[in-house]
């Protein structure tokens, strides 16, 4: 059996929400957290879009909402340190990518290692990237689904941590499968951060097991 190399605390956490559009995913950690079943805050909610729906959803729930323009930066690296920098002075623990339409660095996988979370639109590594939805279709498999995983420096390709299941079906278009694939979303990511908190979450190889 591999060398286990990471194991998730046990602990009440900080999690960090980065997101560039609507943040359903953000509103479903929250939930689960006003609801009492992850033992954690959300203590910045942060965007590459001004106008993101998400950080304005943040702000009504009284949560801080920072927009970080990628323009003023010169470099994705000088962005990211950026990033880490308000990160690290919040002292968090998780951060969750909740539809960041950004590819993180090197640097700020490797500062934040097993602790940046991703939730992506399929049955990973079958179709990563972007636009997965209509792949699946196009392709004509017969079940997607959704995948929280680890993100690192290798984009959608860090150990899985949950999947669901959700049929294709023949008259299916992109959007209505996404709809379908959205709620398994809302259910698998919430499910992933409480087990992180709850310490139970071990990472072998490239394998996480549930303690």
């Amino acid at each position: 059996m591999d060398e286990i190399v990471f194991t998730s605390p046990k602990k009440s956490g900080r999690i960090a929400v980065f997101l560039s559009g609507r943040g359903t995913n953000f509103r479903a950690i929250h939930d689960a957290i006003r609801a009492g079943t992850i033992n954690a805050e959300i203590a910045l909610v942060l965007s590459n879009v001004e106008t993101a729906p998400g950080l304005a959803t943040a702000r009504e729930r009284g949560l801080e909402a920072l927009w970080l323009n990628p323009k003023s930066y010169p470099t994705r690296e000088d962005y990211d340190t950026a990033l880490l920098a308000e990160v690290q002075k919040r002292d968090i623990d998780l951060i969750c990518l909740a539809g960041y339409m950004k590819i993180v660095t090197p640097l700020l996988c490797r500062a934040f290692v097993h602790r940046i979370m991703n939730i992506h639109p399929a049955l990973l590594p079958a179709f990563p990237g972007l636009h997965v939805q209509q792949k699946a279709i196009d392709w004509g498999v017969r079940y997607s689904g959704a995948t929280v995983h680890f993100v690192a420096e290798e984009v959608d390709m860090g150990p899985i941590i949950l999947q669901a299941v959700v049929p294709v079906l023949q008259d299916d278009s992109e959007e209505t499968l996404s709809a379908r694939i959205l709620e398994q979303e809302h259910k698998i990511y919430p499910e992933a951060v409480r087990l992180f908190f709850e310490g139970r979450i071990e990472v072998r190889g490239r394998r996480v097991y549930f303690r």
